[in-house]
């Protein structure tokens, strides 16, 4: 059975940091595309991070500078260090694997941990 498990999330101050984890089981995470994505209240789900397994790494604008995924994956777990935080920086935040089968993809998503930016 394949579980990704986020922790790490929590209250912050504005300015402050977070890091969150995102442990794997089950699957192999060095053969899959890892993301961080995050859900604001009434938003849509959007994509925060990503890392592939080359180590190429993306960033939505609103957090460039600011936050770092990396990935372990003697540890099979992924990372995403949030810095410099801002309230609009308030969501859950849920962690993704994926694996490319030409077009096609399989996703494997965790249950996502809180982050709440505020003073």
């Amino acid at each position: 059975q394949v579980q990704l498990v986020e922790s790490g999330g929590g209250l912050v101050q504005p300015g402050g940091s977070l890091r969150l984890s995102c442990a794997a089981s089950g699957i192999t995470l060095s053969i899959y595309t890892m993301g961080w994505y995050r859900q604001a209240p009434g938003k849509q789900r959007e994509l925060v991070a990503s890392i592939t397994n080359g180590y190429s790494t993306t960033y939505t604008r609103s957090v460039e500078g600011r936050f770092t995924i990396t990935r372990d994956n003697d540890k099979n777990t992924a990372y995403l260090q949030l810095n410099s935080l801002e309230p609009e920086d308030t969501a859950v935040y849920f962690c993704n694997a994926r694996r490319y089968y030409g077009e096609n993809f399989n996703d494997y998503w965790g249950q996502g941990t809180q982050v709440t930016v505020s003073s």
